[in-house]
Order: C-alpha cells, then sequence, then structure tokens
C-alpha cells in the first residue's frame, strides 16, 4: 500500500505564517488487509482513517504519514518481516495496529532491538506488554472483558456452571483462563473447556455447540477473533438450540461486534457480553463518533470495539506528536509520553497504565436487544469503572513477569 500524508489546509497556513518547524512523521501501521480476517483490518482502519481525516490540522505545524502494511495471517509469520521492512527501509518512528496476539509476540524482540515503540490498537493477550519496554497498548487484554464476565455470570446471571469454547490461540487460552479465574473465584464451576479451531479459518461450529447442549450448563462462554467467527458462533447458537434449552451465550465483545450484529438476526437477541464499547453506548464522545462515522462510510455501516480503539491509537499518537513538538527520535521520550496518556473518547474515559504500559478504561455488561426500530443493538446491564489488567493485577503465568 502507498502511504499517505495528511495536511490539513489549516495546517499549512500556520506553517507559512510563523515559520515554525514543521516535521513530517512516519508512523507505520500494520494490519490484517486480506485474507478471511481482512474485516477485522477494515474495522480498525477505517477507524484511524476517520481520525486522520477530522483531525490532521489538530498537530500543526506537523504532518504525519501513514505508511499501512498488511499484517498477514493470524499466525503471525509475516509479522517480523512486516516490521523490519517498516522499521528498516521507511524509517518510520512507530508503529501502530496489530490485530493478531501471535504478530505481536513475533514482533517484540524486533522492536526492543531497534527500539521503536509500537501501540497496539487491538492484540489482546494479557502479556504481551511484558515482552519489550517499548509496547504499550490502547485496546485491551482479554482479562478487561474475560475476568468480570466470569464474575457477573455467577453474581448477577446465576450460573453456577459453565462451558468454555474457544479459538485454539493465544488470546482464545487467554481469554478463558480470564473467565474461569473470576467465575470460579466468585463461585461457579466450569464443567467444560472447548477448543474451536484456529483463527485463520472459520470451522463448523455445529459440534461444539452440541457438544455444549448435551452437557447442559448454565452459561457458555465463547471467545472467537470477532469478524467472520462471530456470525457462525451465532448461528450455530441459534440452529443448535442452546436458547431454547435455557443454556446463556456470553462472552467478550467479540461474539456480537456491531460491525456483524445486524446481519445476526434474532438469535443474538439475550446474548450478554463484557466490553469497553459499543455503537450504542450514550455519551457525548460516542455519539459524534458514530455520527461521523455514518456521514463517512453510509448508514449501513457501525463502528465496532476495534473501530473505536484504532480511533483511541489515532488519538494516542496525535497527542504524543504535539508533546514532543513532532520529534519522535528518541523512543524513551515518545514511551513517557504514552505512560498516563489519557482521553476522553467513544469509550468514555481511556487511558494507558504508566506502570504496565495497558490501557485503563470502563467496562460495560451489555445486552443484545431489538430496538424500537427493529434493528439490533445493545443496552447496558451494569459498569465498572476503570478496569485495570486484572492479570497483571493478580500477576498470573507470564503477566507476573517482565516489567
Amino acid at each position: 500500500m502507498q502511504p499517505f500524508k495528511w495536511l490539513g489546509t489549516a495546517a499549512l497556513g500556520l506553517a507559512l505564517s510563523t515559520g515554525a518547524q514543521a516535521a513530517n512523521v512516519k508512523i507505520g501501521i500494520m494490519l490484517p488487509f486480506s485474507g478471511v480476517n481482512a474485516d477485522l483490518g477494515d474495522a480498525n482502519i477505517k477507524g484511524m482513517d476517520l481520525y486522520l481525516k477530522l483531525h490532521a490540522k489538530d498537530i500543526a505545524p506537523h504532518t504525519i504519514e501513514v505508511i499501512k502494511r498488511d499484517e498477514g495471517p493470524p499466525s503471525g509469520a509475516a509479522a517480523k518481516t512486516v516490521a523490519t521492512e517498516l522499521i528498516t527501509n521507511d524509517k518510520v518512528k512507530m508503529i501502530v495496529g496489530v490485530v493478531f496476539s501471535p504478530s505481536a509476540i513475533a514482533m517484540a524482540p524486533v522492536i526492543t532491538q531497534a527500539k521503536v515503540p509500537l501501540l497496539i490498537s487491538n492484540a489482546g493477550t494479557a502479556w504481551i506488554t511484558n515482552l519489550s519496554p517499548y509496547i504499550a497498548r490502547v485496546s485491551f487484554s482479554m482479562w478487561h472483558d474475560g475476568y468480570p464476565m466470569g464474575t457477573y455470570a455467577a453474581k448477577d446471571l446465576k450460573c453456577k456452571t459453565a462451558a468454555m469454547g474457544y479459538t485454539d490461540f493465544p488470546p482464545g487460552k487467554d481469554s478463558t483462563e480470564a473467565f474461569k479465574t473470576g467465575f470460579e473465584k466468585a463461585g461457579g464451576q466450569v464443567i467444560d473447556a472447548i477448543p474451536m479451531g484456529n483463527p485463520a479459518q472459520v470451522p463448523d461450529m455445529t459440534p461444539f455447540f452440541q457438544r455444549v447442549k448435551d452437557k447442559k450448563p448454565d452459561c457458555f462462554y465463547v471467545f472467537i477473533p470477532s469478524g467472520s467467527h462471530a456470525s457462525a458462533v451465532v448461528k450455530a447458537y441459534g440452529e443448535v438450540g442452546l436458547k431454547q434449552a435455557g443454556i446463556k451465550l456470553i462472552g467478550p465483545k467479540d461474539v456480537v461486534p456491531d460491525t456483524k450484529l445486524q446481519d445476526m438476526g434474532d438469535a443474538a437477541i439475550g446474548t450478554i457480553v463484557m466490553s469497553n464499547y459499543a455503537a450504542d453506548l450514550d455519551n457525548a464522545p460516542n455519539k459524534e463518533f458514530v455520527k461521523a462515522w455514518h456521514e463517512a462510510y453510509g448508514a449501513n455501516s457501525n463502528p465496532d470495539f476495534m473501530s473505536a480503539a484504532a480511533w483511541d491509537a489515532m488519538a494516542a499518537t496525535f497527542a504524543v506528536i504535539k508533546k514532543l513538538d513532532g520529534n519522535l527520535d528518541d523512543p524513551e521520550k515518545v514511551m513517557a509520553a504514552l505512560k498516563g496518556w489519557s482521553t476522553d473518547g467513544p469509550r468514555g474515559k481511556v487511558s494507558i497504565d504508566p506502570e504496565t504500559r495497558d490501557v485503563v478504561n470502563d467496562e460495560w455488561a451489555l445486552e443484545v436487544i431489538k430496538k424500537p426500530d427493529g434493528k439490533l443493538g445493545t443496552k447496558v446491564l451494569g459498569s465498572i469503572k476503570g478496569v485495570k489488567d486484572e492479570c497483571k493485577e493478580l500477576k498470573v503465568g507470564r503477566c507476573g513477569q517482565g516489567k
């Protein structure tokens, strides 16, 4: 993909009139733009592009040049090479993006050696930020949703037993461990855990859901890498008849993303997820965000949790450029600028914990409903303020290692 330079007319005027030392800041963006998960890259890049379009003048007299590269498959097989090329060939000062945890894990040694900061806009395996002092995350860890969902399922949904189904790669294992920890700590019992294929292709979900139906748990917690996998999950939930069997479908936001929700049909109604974002969240920045999204991409297109995190990732990047007056040559100063950064955006109040370099955000328990206009949406059942990555708080496994 070709690099894009964003320069507002106001920025140009200011640069000419004041003679300020304007910098052109090169930023690399890595997302999946091809294959079965290209829709995840699309949800991300639309959020980033929208921010760049609406806020280019905010960094005047400086400009930003974004160089977009395909992250490659969810195995992370291409990520190290792509990151190396961005750093050595394109001379980027910072990399933003990465949907898949294996990509971030593969890139970490390169990021550390080159000292080029990586700001993660999606990849959620909790311990990724421990792999390099030059990695920060603005999206979420799997524990942000999974752990409180476990507590909520036991205490509020009154589920005494649960089964878990997950896509078999690092974030799937991380998400189910988070749920199990919260659920069993609150008195629940996990009675089955089912690996449901890999992220590179969408499997036939029917056998997994039939197995759960036969086990008769109160709740079925599912983690999949959103997108097409999510559509397959809700379809199987409806066709196998788990709702009729009284088994609640629960999970992180990946199960019912706003980008897929309208196509899921009535089978999605009643699904309960824990999330830091929904297009229906009632706050002023989100209403402005959704309005701008519809104007840019059409009334039938909706932002999801990835889009909102991508928007915030660009907001954090712009904040760094402004704070360092366009000079991102010193990676220590870039990381210092990211630590403690905060905003009040579509997801509400969001910040980066200076101790862990991981995000701190509010979480909402959300239920899928049919709205008066006939469209599917979500309503808030409850909220938790200022949620940190509980994996690092509890120092579970690799979350207790590194800096």
